[in-house]
């Protein structure tokens, strides 16, 4: 299998869970810590980090560390023409999904200071 196809086949199997996608949803909003995330989606930790660690191998996300954070967020897509694609699509769709409308209701409630631990 040709390196291009690879690379599309690793995007779109990251995108084929629905928790996964609902995290990209989640990013677009802002920058979040897995806490966060595990906390709007009702997550466990090692669950929402597995997510991440597809979503970043496929190359949709990035992380950085700012002290005790961890920081997530979407990737820019300038290495991958599928994420930059699908990432600029998805900015667009599933707007009118219910669930993914109750997660962006409930994401301005979840602060890291008040359900991270230190």
């Amino acid at each position: 299998m040709n390196s291009s196809l690879r690379e599309f086949i690793k995007v779109m199997k990251a995108l084929s869970d629905p928790n996964r996608v609902k995290m990209i949803k989640l990013l677009q909003q802002r920058v979040l810590c897995v806490c966060e995330i595990q906390e709007v989606l009702g997550l466990g930790q090692s669950t929402a980090s597995k997510h991440l660690k597809i979503l970043e191998e496929a190359g949709l996300i990035t992380y950085s560390k700012a002290g005790q954070w961890v920081n997530y967020r979407l990737a820019d897509g300038a290495r991958n023409p599928y994420v930059a694609n699908l990432l600029g699509n998805l900015r667009h769709w599933l707007e009118d999904d219910a669930d993914v409308s109750a997660l962006m209701t409930r994401l301005p409630e979840i602060k890291r200071e008040t359900i991270c631990r230190s």
